[in-house]
């Protein structure tokens, strides 16, 4: 795969470091556990693996207040773990992607110790501090995403700091070109580490409205939603702004070669695309979470594709996302039999799509009992909490389903015992084999990979649309009912399928120019040549 193509065509894998293997019995994962895997990702297919935060940090959110950005947790391991890690992805061609977290650090991290200290520390400037307002109380309305206000008073200073998300991760000032210089430091520090790129969180947040203006009351806030969504977050993210920051980072990668930016943006598709850049000098990869908001039907979802194809601006590269670390798993959300229609979904549309780790196993929700609960945003707003897609993932039958050898951070699945890779990966029905003969497809198949998207039909339940490249032509058809039907192909040319989601069938051909369906099934068709009277 040429090298400068290996973040289109291939397939990231998404790691929780905590919750994927460990390997010194503290029921945490660590870097050694996920070095220790790395031959299953190899077996799986994937071309690149993500690793969400590992960096020096408190764990006040697990990671994402980070008190060191050149350091590792000793929680996960050292330096020398992570180099060894990344030397031994390399040798089996697996790409490494890490979590940059530049929107805020922890109150622990040095430069917020100095700020805090005096008015007048030359750090002070480097986070957001307001004096309180007019009634002594917080300078605006903002809400933290993880519901409360968005400022804490420091009493020994007199004035408020904001923070996006928890007390404990105040926000960085980047309207300071000395903390842009710093970050960009970071990221070099990483990249001549060898890191393949970078998955930036919360990207759309770094920079906010310089008068700090009050947002706007939502007018079409619904009761029983987060209390972020109270207001519109006009004044406190996706300024104009953000996209030099972004252009920034992206210059500095390009000092690199190969490498990749993928940001995190939950916003519509309009903003989203955006982020792209001008003259695409952003992120290569402006995260698409859309299939995880949208609704599970057939013609929720091409419209969605059709939508996001529009959108995208020229030379524009798609990617998809079906869950992550912080929304309810797949199968959680469809249930085990459409799941593995969305697994068919994931791999075969156009753009580079991320798998969370547990979804090829059918991992859904597990069950978190009040004492186990972890999330701070389920203490702060319970009902909200992202525990259930971070448990770990589960290797084999057996204590601790091969995770670890004392009791996990967090539950395992009370299916573990037969969810789990060993007992999969030989099953020619199971979801993670479809995952592994998915992957294997689009390397396979550049039409699958690489090649162009076109929309077919909307028939019901079904969903149809090819893939081409060159004179290939790979048509998918997925069944989002549980109700079998027939999909009709062209008469034009004679047709196989190349892979089924309920397993068997390769190489058969239609019945009277139509191929059956059955509920909850999808398929791929390849067209192999013309038809003999064409």
């Amino acid at each position: 795969m040429a090298g400068e193509l290996w973040w289109k065509a291939g397939v990231v894998y998404q790691v929780y470091p905590r919750s994927f293997q460990d390997t010194d019995g503290d029921g945490v994962g660590d870097l050694k556990g996920v070095a220790s895997r790395l031959d299953y990702l190899a077996w799986l297919g994937v071309d690149a693996v993500w690793l969400s935060p590992v960096c020096r940090s408190p764990m006040a959110d697990y990671g994402y207040d980070v008190s060191d950005y050149c350091d590792i947790d000793p929680l996960f391991g050292t330096l020398a773990d992570f180099d060894a890690l990344v030397a031994e992805a390399h040798r089996r061609r697996l790409r490494v992607i890490v979590d940059f977290v530049p929107n805020h650090t922890s109150e622990e991290h040095p430069w917020f110790r100095e700020a805090r200290s005096s008015r007048d520390n030359p750090k002070r400037d480097w986070y957001i501090w307001r004096d309180p307002g007019p009634d002594g109380g917080p300078p605006n309305n903002w809400i933290s995403n993880f519901g409360g206000p968005a400022w804490t008073l420091d009493p020994a200073t007199g004035q408020y700091y904001y923070h996006a998300f928890l007390r404990e991760q105040p926000d960085l000032n980047w309207r300071n070109p000395q903390v842009r210089a710093a970050m960009m430091d970071v990221l070099r520090f990483w990249l001549d580490r060898g890191v393949d790129g970078f998955r930036v969180d919360v990207i759309w947040h770094l920079m906010k409205d310089e008068a700090l203006r009050d947002n706007p009351v939502n007018p079409d806030y619904v009761a029983g939603e987060p209390e972020i969504n109270t207001l519109v977050q006009l004044h406190s993210a996706d300024q104009p702004e953000v996209m030099q920051v972004i252009a920034e980072m992206r210059a500095v990668l390009e000092e690199y070669e190969a490498r990749v930016l993928i940001g995190e943006i939950y916003l519509p598709l309009e903003r989203l695309v955006a982020y792209y850049g001008v003259d695409l000098s952003g992120a290569h990869l402006p995260f698409n979470f859309q299939l995880i908001q949208t609704p599970w039907h057939a013609d929720a979802v091409a419209q969605l594709i059709a939508e996001y194809e529009a959108a995208l601006p020229e030379g524009g590269w798609p990617n998809w996302v079906l869950g992550n670390h912080d929304q309810p798993r797949i199968a959680a959300r469809i249930g085990d039999a459409q799941a593995r229609v969305a697994a068919f979904l994931l791999l075969t549309l156009r753009g580079t799509p991320t798998l969370y780790y547990g979804d090829e196993i059918g991992l859904g929700r597990v069950p978190i009992p009040p004492e186990r609960v972890r999330d701070p945003w389920e203490h702060n707003e319970p009902g909200r909490g992202r525990d259930p897609e971070r448990t770990p993932m589960q290797w084999a039958p057996g204590p601790q389903a091969g995770f670890s050898t004392v009791e996990p951070w967090l539950p395992l699945d009370p299916q573990a015992q037969t969810r789990n890779v060993e007992c999969l990966r030989d099953d020619p029905a199971s979801i993670l084999t479809l995952h592994r003969r998915l992957i294997a497809l689009r390397r396979e198949h550049p039409a699958l990979s690489v090649g162009a998207y076109r929309a077919v039909s909307v028939s019901g339940d079904v969903l149809v649309y090819e893939r081409l490249h060159g004179d290939a032509v790979i048509r998918v058809a997925l069944n989002f009912g549980h109700e079998a039907c027939k999909v009709p192909v062209p008469a034009d040319a004679s047709w196989e399928v190349l892979l089924s989601s309920a397993g068997g069938r390769r190489g058969e051909g239609p019945d009277e120019g139509h191929f059956a369906l059955a509920g909850d099934e999808a398929l791929a068709l390849i067209r192999r040549a013309p038809a003999a009277n064409g």
